[in-house]
């Protein structure tokens, strides 16, 4: 590597008063902050990238139950009924608020596998110290698919509509709405500052 990449690699900058300062070496949950404002710079790893892996892995299983299982079902009077996240596109796909349905869908669906597949195809390779074909694209996609990854938001409008149907009808949580759950935390674990730190692992230069 050249030098000039190699001391960008080194420096870190802080985000809020632009001071720079060689790279610390930081073990498990230790922190460094700037001496000049105080603000957080760096993090130590919580999750090395075997464990990120296998976070990743259990996403994407989870992913694929919250969109095959039921979300939650309803009855009356003998009459059933269940969705999932598929079946809530869709039905909005259908009503006069198409946008919104194009806006859910890349939310709660595009949006998140997106995530776990590129996270998936970096850390395959990053496990044993190499960098993925077209990395710098994964990594900045990531970066702009969070913002766009509502899952919570989802989940926190699922559980108020159970609540309020509860009193009318008869609401059944479904196996999709647990998975939903898991997979929520499980997206907020991986999609974080740990990710991140692949760029210095991998000594790859931003561009």
């Amino acid at each position: 590597m050249s030098g000039p990449e190699t001391s960008q690699v080194q420096l870190v900058i802080c985000e809020h008063c632009d001071s720079a300062y060689q790279r610390p070496a930081l073990a498990r949950k230790q922190t460094a902050h700037c001496q000049r404002c105080g603000a957080l710079l760096e993090r130590g790893r919580r999750l090395s990238t075997d464990q990120l892996l296998a976070l990743t892995v259990a996403a994407a299983i989870l992913f694929v139950f919250a969109n095959t299982f039921p979300i939650m079902g309803i009855s009356m009077q003998g009459l059933s009924n269940e969705a999932t996240l598929w079946a809530t596109v869709e039905a909005l796909a259908q009503g006069r608020i198409t946008l919104i349905a194009l806006v859910t869908g890349l939310s709660i669906i595009f949006a998140p596998a997106l995530q776990i597949i590129l996270l998936a195809w970096v850390l395959v390779y990053a496990r044993s110290g190499r960098m993925a074909p077209g990395f710098r694209i994964c990594m900045r996609t990531l970066e702009h698919l969070r913002p766009w990854s509502m899952l919570e938001v989802c989940l926190l409008g699922i559980l108020v509509a159970i609540i309020k149907l509860a009193g009318m009808l008869e609401v059944h949580p479904g196996i999709g709405l647990w998975a939903m759950s898991m997979l929520t935390v499980l997206i907020i674990l991986i999609g974080g500052r740990d990710v991140r730190e692949l760029w210095n692992e991998l000594e790859v230069t931003p561009r």
